[in-house]
């Protein structure tokens, strides 16, 4: 006595068994994607957002907003920034 017809799973044959595991995996691919693309606050490595990276003027702008540093710190650091970036020359 064989058992589900001798042919292994429930009589799918090796073809059935090859689309069942085939279909499962792209089933799984597709959950795992769809999860992690609606996820909000997701951070690519590295720390910075995937859609693009902050620039050091918008963190300084925040830190000023937020009460984090004063204005003459402010203003210091805008200038550092400015010339770094060789815009204080023109």
């Amino acid at each position: 006595m064989m058992g589900y017809g001798g042919m292994g799973w429930g009589g799918m044959g090796w073809g059935g068994m090859i689309g069942m595991v085939l279909f499962w995996a792209v089933l799984i691919a597709v959950i795992v994607w769809a999860v992690s693309r609606l996820l909000p606050g997701r951070q690519a490595p590295g720390g910075m957002a995937g859609s693009g990276q902050e620039k050091p003027e918008d963190i300084l702008d925040r830190r000023y907003a937020r009460g984090e540093i004063d204005l003459e710190t402010y203003q210091a650091q805008r200038a550092a920034l400015a010339s770094a970036r060789g815009e204080g020359l023109r």
